[in-house]
């Protein structure tokens, strides 16, 4: 995305209409917009001569390809393909480019934060006709998306979760108590703040449904947001509605219960198990 960016960019400035660089490498006018816009691979061939129609100076052409070329190296989702979705594909990628992910989840912990067995249940209820195998695939899968916290360049991670989240069983007492005591440990992560929203708030601006923002470090991409249905997904990146999605996740941070009780909270509920 962000390549196809300044592909787009490097266009512009030099004044070439998308019918001249299609013609530069003899495709359509259509494919030099789906390259801009990242819908297909960068063939560096393509990029190397529509470099050159640009006028980008040669020694900075080999720096361009080789981000192109590291750009349609697989990510390493690619191995779990086989129980990965391709609407859902796009959100692992995003997730692992994320310098802030800002999310409201009114149903159940999410997946950079539940446990093993909580994920297991969880998955099993969401796919009751796959087998134990498959079942352990995507398992792992949610597990290896959990590594992006350990990381020194993890994202911010601020999750707003409602009080449903919390009282709904998943799995039974002690995976419950066991999720419990895992988000009371990602508060210990530098970069990891949970809030909850009580059922005695009432109604709030995101009782719609779950979504999830995502901020990147590159000034190429925009600001991108995610909601979910059953059977797929939409990618939200119009700067106006992006807006709104964040207004809304601004006025849930100030209803919810602060940062400093999320532990005390946790801690009651746990209790009730």
């Amino acid at each position: 995305m962000v390549l196809g960016k300044r592909l787009r960019h490097l266009r512009e400035q030099a004044g070439v209409s998308f019918e001249e660089a299609a013609r530069a490498i003899e495709v359509t006018a259509l494919t030099v917009r789906r390259i801009e816009k990242a819908e297909v691979g960068l063939r560096i061939p393509y990029v190397r001569e529509l470099l050159r129609v640009y006028g980008v100076p040669a020694s900075e052409v080999d720096d361009f390809l080789s981000l192109a070329r590291e750009a349609n190296q697989p990510g390493w989702w690619y191995t779990y393909r086989d129980v990965l979705p391709d609407w859902f594909s796009a959100y692992v990628s995003l997730e692992s480019e994320a310098s802030v992910i800002r999310l409201y989840e009114p149903h159940y912990v999410p997946g950079l934060l539940q446990t093993h067995d909580y994920a297991t249940a969880l998955l099993r209820v969401g796919f009751p006709n796959e087998t134990r195998k498959d079942i352990a695939r995507r398992v792992a899968l949610r597990m290896r998306r959990q590594d992006l916290l350990a990381k020194p360049e993890a994202p911010a991670l601020w999750a707003i979760l409602d009080e449903t989240v919390l009282r709904r069983p998943v799995g039974g007492p002690a995976v419950m108590r066991a999720q419990f005591d895992r988000l009371t440990e990602a508060l210990d992560m530098p970069k990891v703040r949970i809030q909850i929203m009580r059922f005695g708030v009432g109604a709030h601006p995101g009782a719609f449904g779950p979504f999830h923002h995502f901020r990147f470090g590159f000034s190429e991409l925009p600001d991108i947001v995610y909601t979910e249905s059953l059977v797929g997904a939409v990618y939200v990146d119009r700067p106006d509605d992006v807006v709104g999605y964040l207004e809304v996740l601004d006025r849930m941070s100030v209803q919810a219960e602060p940062v400093t009780r999320t532990r005390a909270i946790l801690g009651e509920l746990r209790k009730e198990l």
